[in-house]
């Protein structure tokens, strides 16, 4: 697909009349600041916090802390909530066995998207969400064109509608940051599993 996905995701946003529900799969605080900001005005949100591959515990707590005081926090103009999964380190260590000396933003990224976007997909599904989608669109570390091509492949699978997204478009990531700075959030300093902070990949 040649055409911007932020161009798609403004031309699906225009189409909507009435509020619409989101099951928005989370990352972290920071990267879903301006996530939340820039579709508050179109549906009620329900943040997704499965993160299975954030190592150590302390590490995924401490994140998952500071998505929940954000939610509490952040100006919204709809209704936002939280889905809190079980912490999965054991399922995440055994899907991407094999890779785990595979550089970042390689084939082990690839199954970790998988792996967080498919849970979403289908509690999605499950809960009768009209879209689902993620923040993870709005780092210049993740592959958007990834992203959305495992997002799309999932709308099929489950029959639920993906949001196309690139989050980080009209300087998202910068605002982010600039969010993350209004709440006092706390930034990591990389993505999550033990692998990117071996490489000091940041978020």
């Amino acid at each position: 697909m040649t055409e911007s996905y932020y161009k798609l995701c403004l031309e699906e946003l225009s189409k909507i009349k009435d509020r619409k529900r989101i099951l928005l799969h989370s990352c972290c605080a920071p990267c879903s600041s301006h996530v939340i900001t820039f579709l508050t005005k179109y549906f009620d949100i329900t943040i997704l916090y499965y993160n299975p591959n954030i190592s150590p515990i302390e590490e995924y707590n401490k994140r998952k802390e500071e998505q929940i005081r954000l939610i509490k926090e952040i100006d919204k103009e709809g209704k936002i909530d939280i889905i809190d999964c079980d912490y999965d380190n054991d399922i995440y260590e055994e899907k991407i066995k094999g890779y785990e000396k595979c550089p970042e933003r390689g084939a082990r990224c690839t199954i970790c998207f998988n792996l967080r976007l498919e849970k979403t997909a289908k509690l999605a599904k499950e809960l009768n969400y009209d879209y689902f989608c993620s923040t993870l669109t709005v780092s210049p570390y993740k592959n958007s064109k990834l992203i959305n091509e495992i997002g799309k492949e999932l709308e099929n699978k489950y029959h639920v509608k993906w949001l196309y997204s690139d989050f980080k478009k009209d300087d998202g990531y910068k605002k982010s940051i600039a969010l993350s700075k209004k709440y006092n959030l706390y930034r990591q300093d990389y993505c999550g599993c033990i692998y990117s902070k071996r490489d000091n990949i940041l978020d």
